[in-house]
C-alpha cells in the first residue's frame, strides 16, 4: 500500500466551524470534543457573536467571507466534511458548500424534510431553538422546509439559565460565564413539555440549537419523543466520510 501525505495531521473526519463565544461547552455539545467517539476538527470564527448571529439573517451574510476562510482552512486541514455550531447559519448555507470541495452541512435543520417523510404530513414536528422570535421563515426556507408543514416552534430565549449560551448574560454579574447545567436541563426539559401538552399528535423533536444535545436524554425521559439534533448530522457525516468495515462481524 502507497499512502500520499502532503499535510501535517490526519485523522480527523468533520470539521466543525465554532462561534466565537465563551460559555461553556459540556459533554454532549458539538463544542465538546468528547461528545463523539471519533476525533473532528475545530475552527473558531472570529467576530462570529452568537447574540448577533440568532438576532438578524444578515449578521450572518455579512460574516460570510469569515466562514468561507475557516471552511477552507479546515478542508486544507483535511477534513472530509464540514458543519457548524450554529443552526442560524442556513442562511449561508449554499455560499459555504460552494466554496469547498467537503459535504457541508450548516444546520441539523436540513433534517427536518426527512422528518417530515417519516412523520407523514398529519403529525407534527416540534423544533426547539435558541431563540423562536429570531428563527424566520428566511431560516427554515433554506434548509429547505415548507411554511405550510406541521411545525411547533419553541425557543429558549425566556429561560434565564440559557442567557450564557445566547450570549445575552450580564458579563459584571457573570463575569467567568458559568452555567447551571441541572437549571437548564430542567428549563429545556419543561419548554419541550409544554410543546408536548400543546401538540399532543407531536412526532418528534427537532433540536435546532446546537448546545442543546447535553439535555436529549432528559427530554426523551419527560416526553417518550426521538429527538434529533446536530449530534446525529455530525455521526452521519462521519459514517459517509470515513465508511466503516464489517471485518467483524459473523453469521
Amino acid at each position: 500500500m502507497i499512502i500520499r501525505g502532503g499535510r501535517a495531521i490526519y485523522g480527523e473526519s468533520v470539521g466543525i466551524l465554532v462561534l466565537d463565544t465563551k460559555f461553556p461547552r459540556i459533554p454532549g455539545d458539538i463544542g465538546n470534543a468528547t461528545t463523539f467517539d471519533f476525533p473532528v476538527r475545530y475552527k473558531v470564527v472570529q467576530g462570529a457573536k452568537a447574540d448577533q448571529i440568532v438576532a438578524a439573517p444578515d449578521r450572518a451574510r455579512a460574516l460570510l467571507p469569515a466562514f468561507i476562510k475557516a471552511a477552507k482552512e479546515l478542508e486544507n486541514d483535511g477534513v472530509r466534511a464540514i458543519t457548524t455550531t450554529c443552526g442560524f447559519l442556513t442562511v449561508v448555507q449554499d455560499e459555504i458548500a460552494e466554496a469547498v470541495n467537503v459535504p457541508v452541512i450548516t444546520s441539523s435543520l436540513f433534517l427536518v424534510p426527512l422528518l417530515r417523510r417519516m412523520l407523514g404530513p398529519k403529525r407534527t414536528i416540534g423544533i426547539v431553538t435558541a431563540d423562536a422570535q429570531n428563527l424566520s421563515a428566511d431560516h427554515l426556507r433554506a434548509a429547505g422546509i415548507d411554511p405550510g408543514w406541521r411545525l411547533l416552534v419553541r425557543g429558549m430565549e425566556s429561560c434565564e439559565s440559557f442567557k450564557t449560551i445566547l450570549g445575552t448574560t450580564d458579563t459584571a454579574t457573570n463575569p467567568d460565564y458559568s452555567l447551571d447545567v441541572e437549571q437548564t436541563s430542567r428549563d429545556v426539559t419543561g419548554v419541550c413539555q409544554a410543546m408536548l401538552a400543546e401538540a399532543p399528535d407531536l412526532g418528534a423533536l427537532l433540536f435546532e440549537c446546537t448546545n442543546l444535545q447535553p439535555y436529549a436524554a432528559a427530554v426523551q425521559t419527560a416526553t417518550g419523543l426521538p429527538v434529533f439534533g446536530i449530534y446525529h448530522v455530525v455521526n452521519m457525516l462521519h459514517s459517509a466520510a470515513v465508511s466503516p468495515g464489517f471485518s467483524h462481524g459473523y453469521l
